[in-house]
Formats: structure tokens, C-alpha cells, sequence
């Protein structure tokens, strides 16, 4: 089974080198420029990426996504499945649902729903639209956890879209405390107490929401606007959400926080 990878980014990177350590036959290509050395071979543009192969892994970030779908297509096989495993709104998922589908391609709207670097390529996943079946099928091939979500694309990132109200909510909510906590000189006692209630990995996600939120405040704010969204078109109140969305656009424009994906 040949697995193109585009993008070489943290999720990117790994996919990439887990599934060469599960046998698949890997060929990466990196969007933003040569990188440290990886266990598989590397194309010198997307097209080269994708000819032959059965399996398309998008994994460039919503914003480039369209760019990087427009340019695969041509060059895929007929027989292929793109999976597009950037995080978007529902209505962009069906936007490039239907480019793939004009030319013969079927396409996978695939869900991550944690971050990767905790549990690699065994993070779950969710897949729907016409090419989720085939797509799921590949991914437990190779041991990776994935959940059929129908048929529709966009159903797969709207789970992902409920489950992020929570999710970033939960981190914004860490970071103001901790924020508050170091006014007092508390920060150690708050998060021990927030990690009592979250189970015996309660410290390590603690760390990881607090972490993550400066990291990738940027990317995550953009995230969280199109939840406003897709709430407003269920007629579901968010007053969370807007807070949240609120709260990381403050993080976001100070000096250390970042955007990457």
C-alpha cells in the first residue's frame, strides 16, 4: 500500500514515520521547505507525492488546504482516496467533497480527535463522506483507530467541531486559572487541584492544555470561530465558545504565542 503524505509539519511528521514502522511504503512531501531527515522518501513537489499512490493524507492546515487539493487531483489515480485530515468547517469539508468528486476522486473527511503527539498514529479518528469507508478500512490495516461516520463529508469535522467546545474550552479555562494563580504565587496548588479531578493522567493533560493553548493560540482561535459557526447554524447558544474564542485571541497577540499546527 503506497501512502502519500503532504505536509511535514508535528502531525504531519508522524503519521509519516509511524506508518513506515508499520509497513507501509511512504513518500512525504514537506510544503515549506527541507527538513531534518526522515524514514522514507521524500517528493519534490505534490504532484510527484500522490502519482501511485492509494491513499492521500492531507495534512497542510485548513488554510492551505484547498491549494494543496487543487494541485494533488490531477495527478491522482482514479482508484485513489484523498483524505483530508486538516481541521475546517463542515461547509468547507463538502466544498472540497465536491472539487474531488468532479474529478473522480473520492474523498475522506477525517477528524483527529486529539493531539498527536500524545498517542501518535493510534490517536482516534472519525471519518465520513464517499471515500470513509475505503479510508477507514486502510487506516486498521495498519492499526490505526478509526470511527465510519457516514457518507456525508463535513459530518466528520462537525463531531470534531462539539467536541472542541469542550476541549478548548477546558483549556482556556486551565489557562485563566493558572494565569490567576500566579498573581498569588499559587500556581503549583491550582493545578494539582484541577488535576485531581481529571483522573491519574490529570497533571500530564493539565501541562498539555497550558502548553498547547500558547502554542497554538493562533491556529486555534481561527478553530473556535468556525465552531461560533457551525453552533449558530444548529440554532445552539455558545456564550462559552465566544469567551473562549475571546480569551485565545488575547493569547494569540502576545509575543510568544504561535500558530503553527
Amino acid at each position: 500500500m503506497r501512502v502519500a503524505v503532504l505536509g511535514l509539519g508535528e502531525a504531519g511528521s508522524i503519521y509519516a514515520s509511524d506508518l513506515v514502522d508499520r509497513g507501509a511504503d511512504v513518500i512525504a512531501v514537506d510544503l515549506i521547505g527541507p527538513s531534518t531527515p526522515e524514514p522514507h522518501p521524500r517528493a519534490s513537489d505534490i504532484a510527484e507525492a500522490v502519482t501511485g499512490a492509494d491513499l492521500v493524507l492531507s495534512l497542510v492546515g485548513a488554510r492551505s488546504a484547498p491549494t494543496v487539493l487543487a494541485e494533488a487531483l490531477p495527478a491522482m489515480s482514479p482508484s485513489a482516496t484523498y483524505a483530508d485530515m486538516n481541521t475546517a468547517s463542515p461547509e468547507e469539508k463538502k466544498r472540497l467533497a465536491e472539487r474531488a468528486a468532479g474529478r473522480g476522486i473520492s474523498f475522506a473527511d477525517v477528524a483527529i480527535l486529539a493531539p498527536v503527539p500524545r498517542a501518535r498514529a493510534d490517536t482516534a479518528l472519525m471519518v465520513s463522506g464517499a471515500g470513509a469507508e475505503r479510508a477507514v478500512e486502510i487506516f486498521a490495516s495498519y492499526g490505526m483507530p478509526a470511527t465510519f461516520a457516514g457518507d456525508q463529508a463535513g459530518a466528520a469535522a462537525g463531531m470534531k467541531l462539539l467536541r472542541s467546545v469542550f476541549m478548548k474550552g477546558l483549556a482556556a479555562l486551565a489557562f485563566e486559572s493558572v494565569e490567576a494563580a500566579d498573581a498569588v504565587g499559587e500556581r503549583d496548588w491550582v493545578i494539582a487541584q484541577m488535576a485531581s479531578e481529571l483522573g491519574p493522567n490529570g497533571h500530564e493533560l493539565i501541562e498539555h492544555l497550558l502548553a498547547g493553548t500558547t502554542r497554538h493560540a493562533v491556529r486555534r482561535e481561527t478553530e473556535m470561530r468556525d465552531v461560533q459557526a457551525y453552533l449558530d447554524s444548529l440554532g445552539a447558544a455558545h456564550p462559552m465558545t465566544d469567551a473562549t474564542v475571546a480569551w485565545l485571541g488575547e493569547i494569540a497577540r502576545r509575543p510568544l504565542a504561535g500558530g503553527t499546527a
